[in-house]
C-alpha cells in the first residue's frame, strides 16, 4: 500500500509538470541494469545491439592530440544489411518515416547498416551528477524549464516527453570548442551551392566540473557565437545566442551584427520556425541539431522507446575533405553515411492549440546512450510529412563529448535539401578553454563582424 501511495503521488507529480522524474528505488538502477546515464546495458536479444560495456575510453591508433581530426575506430567496418526502395518490406518498423521517403522516392538512396557498436561515456563527474539529478532535478513551468540540475543528464529515468527533450539540450558536449564550417544546398535539380562558410564557438556553462550547485532558473546553459565568412554577400555577419534552463523564466537572448548596418542589434526573431539563413531557409532556427530552443510550443509526449536505424557513428562523412564528393542530387552520397541499430527513445510533438509554427506534429529519435536526437520527422499543417532531420553523431572520445555538428535535412515540398556543419574541409573540431566573459559581451560581436 505504502509503494502504492509512493507511485500515485509521483504519478500526479508528472501531470502537474513538478516533483522528480525518478524515485529513490528506481534511481538504484542506474549502474546496475541501466548505465550510468539511463540507457539499458543489456543488448538485445537477436545480438544486433550489443552489451553495454563502458564505451571507447581511448583514442585509436592515428589519432594526434589536439588535432581537430579524429580517425575512425571502426574503420574496418562492413555493412551487415543494405536497404534499398527494392528490399524496404519488413524493415519499415526500424526506419524513421524521413528514411522510408527517401528510400521510396530516389532508387540511387539506400542505407548501409554497419554493426552496431556503443561507444559513448562521459567524464566521471557528469555521471557522478546524473545519479544526483535522477532524485533532485524536476520540470517546471509545465516541463518548459528545470530546476535542481546539476552537471549531467537531468532525467535519466524520464517520465515524459518533455524529460526527454531536457535530456537532449543538456546532452554532454564538452566545455567549450571551435570549428570553421561549410554550409551547402542542394536544389531541386541536384545543384549544389554553398549556404554559408562560417566559425562558431560553443559553450557550455554547466558542464565545468567546478559547478557544485545547481543551475538557477535563469542559468545559461549553452551559449554560442557565430561570424559569417562566404558567401560574399553575408560576409561579416555575426550572431550571439544564449539559452536559459527556464526560458519562461529567462527566454532566449540573441544579438546580430550586420555590416551594413555597423551595428549590434538585439533579434529576438532568431528562434522557433524563422527560417535559417544559414541554411538559405531550408529549415528553421529550432531546427539546428534535430531540436534547439523552448518546449513552450508544443506538447511532448513519450511514446516509449524503440529499436530504429540511425545515422551513428559518422567519422567518414566528419572528416572528408571534398564536400563536392558528399552532396549528390537529392541526397547525400550514401558511400559517406554509416547507418547502425539503436535503441532510441521515441518523443511525440504536436503544436499547443494557441500556439504557431510551420511544423504541426514533429516526431523526434533520441539515442539512449548519448541523449542526442539523432533524427526527426516534421509535419506541415495538413499532417503530411514536410521535412526529415538527421544529425550524424561522431563521439569524440578524446574530450568524452558528442559532436552532432553534421547536420542534414530534406525538404520533400521543395526537393532541396541541405548539410550543415562540415569542417573536414578546413581541420574539423578542436576543443578549448571557455572564452573570457568579455568575448561573450555584445560589444565583443560588433569587433568579430567587422569587415
Amino acid at each position: 500500500m505504502k509503494l502504492q501511495r509512493t507511485l500515485l503521488a509521483a504519478a500526479l507529480a508528472i501531470v502537474c509538470g513538478g516533483g522528480y522524474a525518478a524515485t529513490p528505488e528506481e534511481a538504484k538502477q542506474l549502474g546496475a541494469n541501466l548505465t550510468a546515464v539511463g540507457a539499458e546495458k543489456a543488448g538485445n536479444k537477436e545480438g544486433t545491439i550489443p552489451e553495454y560495456t563502458g564505451g571507447l575510453t581511448a583514442p585509436p591508433a592515428g589519432y594526434v592530440k589536439g588535432s581537430g581530426a579524429r580517425p575512425d575506430p571502426f574503420a574496418a567496418d562492413k555493412p551487415r544489411l543494405v536497404i534499398t526502395g527494392k528490399n524496404l518490406q519488413g524493415m519499415e518498423d526500424k526506419l524513421t518515416a524521413g528514411a522510408k521517403e527517401l528510400l521510396k522516392r530516389f532508387p540511387t538512396f539506400r542505407i548501409d547498416v554497419y554493426p552496431t557498436h556503443r561507444p559513448v561515456t562521459m567524464p566521471k563527474f557528469y555521471l557522478d551528477n546524473t545519479a544526483k539529478n535522477a532524485v533532485n532535478a524536476r520540470p517546471t513551468d509545465g516541463g518548459v524549464g528545470v530546476e535542481g540540475a546539476l552537471a549531467g543528464v537531468p532525467f535519466p529515468i524520464p517520465k515524459t516527453g518533455n524529460e526527454v527533450m531536457w535530456n537532449h539540450l543538456l546532452r554532454y558536449q564538452g566545455q567549450a570548442f571551435t570549428t570553421k564550417y561549410e554550409s551547402w544546398n542542394v536544389d531541386s535539380a541536384g545543384v549544389p551551392s554553398m549556404a554559408t562558410t562560417g566559425e562558431i564557438w560553443e559553450e557550455f556553462p554547466l558542464s565545468d566540473p567546478k559547478n557544485t550547485e545547481p543551475a538557477k532558473q535563469g542559468d545559461v546553459f549553452f551559449r554560442t557565437k557565430l561570424t559569417y565568412l562566404a558567401p560574399a554577400r553575408r560576409a561579416g555577419e555575426a550572431l550571439m545566442a544564449f539559452d536559459a534552463v527556464n526560458p519562461a523564466v529567462q527566454p532566449r537572448r540573441v544579438w546580430q551584427y550586420l555590416p551594413g548596418q555597423r551595428r549590434v542589434k538585439l533579434a529576438p526573431d532568431v528562434a522557433y520556425d524563422t527560417p535559417n539563413p544559414g541554411s538559405a531557409g531550408t529549415s528553421t532556427y529550432d531546427d539546428a541539431w534535430v531540436f534547439n530552443g523552448a518546449l513552450d510550443r508544443y506538447d511532448f509526449k513519450l511514446a516509449g522507446k524503440k529499436e530504429m536505424v540511425v545515422p551513428y557513428s559518422e567519422y567518414k562523412l566528419f572528416g572528408h575533405k571534398e564536400v563536392a564528393d558528399i552532396v549528390k542530387p537529392n541526397h547525400l552520397n550514401p558511400d559517406f553515411v554509416r547507418w547502425e541499430l539503436h535503441r532510441v527513445w521515441v518523443v511525440e510533438a504536436t503544436l499547443k492549440p494557441g500556439k504557431r509554427h510551420i511544423y504541426s506534429k514533429r516526431t523526434f529519435y533520441i539515442d539512449e546512450d548519448s541523449w542526442v536526437a539523432l533524427a526527426s520527422d516534421q509535419y506541415d499543417a495538413r499532417g503530411q510529412l514536410y521535412r526529415a532531420s538527421f544529425d550524424h553523431l561522431v563521439y569524440a572520445y578524446d574530450a568524452q563529448a558528442t559532436y552532432t555538428g553534421n547536420h542534414v535535412i530534406y525538404d520533400f515540398v521543395s526537393g532541396a535539401y541541405n548539410l550543415t556543419g562540415m569542417s573536414g574541409p578546413h581541420g574539423g573540431l578542436k576543443y578549448i578553454d571557455p572564452l573570457k566573459a568579455s568575448q561573450w559581451s555584445p560589444e565583443s560581436l560588433s569587433g568579430a563582424g567587422v569587415r
